[in-house]
């Protein structure tokens, strides 16, 4: 199926339309990192896709072509947030947040998935799939994945045995057994059930204070 953003964004011409996606909602641990991305009319960026059918190899060539020739911004939701104010509503709020900082005045913000942001600042059209039907969705989902995977390379080194580097946060099996044997780091998300079970298993067999 051909993308097509002005189709998407209504039927005024010439409009600025920017792509907002996300990439992190499921993961125990690590940011949810939301971009928004305002494609060039020319040169066009061949290849655009949602980022979960690409190879790691294309996603990365992908961004660098986007971010060198589109108009883009990122904006990082750390679990603390995530904690605070519930996955949902966290994601939103970033997703408000990377429009308001895109360099271009935007006229239409097409964002994937069922929700339209409560605080973003222009008009805003939910599609559900739209990473599938958008270029510029599509173009955002691949410059949110591939910064959050950079991210949980580097939170691999700061935090070693967790395996962040290999499932990036996600609740695989491996992720669930090193969270059972080292306990939450700070960059997992104490809101979500597996963490908190974790920390309730370990808090039950640390010995009582006091004792060796």
């Amino acid at each position: 199926m051909a993308m097509d953003d002005v189709r998407l964004a209504g039927p005024v011409r010439n409009r600025v339309v920017c792509g907002v996606d996300e990439a992190g909602r499921g993961p125990l641990a690590g940011p949810v990192v939301v971009a928004a991305v305002i494609l060039p009319r020319r040169p066009r960026i061949d290849g655009l896709a949602d980022s979960k059918t690409l190879t790691a190899a294309e996603r990365e060539a992908l961004f660098e072509l986007i971010v060198r020739d589109a108009a883009v911004s990122t904006v990082v939701v750390g679990s603390r947030r995530v904690d605070a104010m519930n996955i949902r509503a966290a994601t939103l709020w970033g997703m408000s947040r990377a429009v308001a900082a895109l360099p271009d005045r935007v006229d239409v913000a097409l964002v994937d998935g069922r929700d339209e942001p409560p605080s973003m600042t222009v008009p805003c059209r939910a599609i559900v799939g739209g990473d599938g039907l958008s270029a510029a969705i599509a173009a955002a989902s691949i410059v949110a994945k591939v910064t959050r995977d950079r991210l949980m390379v580097q939170l691999s080194r700061a935090f070693p045995g967790y395996g962040f580097e290999q499932h990036k946060g996600y609740a695989t099996a491996q992720h669930r057994a090193a969270l059972a044997a080292l306990g939450p780091c700070v960059h997992h998300r104490t809101s979500f059930a597996p963490v908190r079970e974790a920390m309730v298993r370990l808090t039950a067999a640390a010995p009582p204070s006091g004792y060796g």
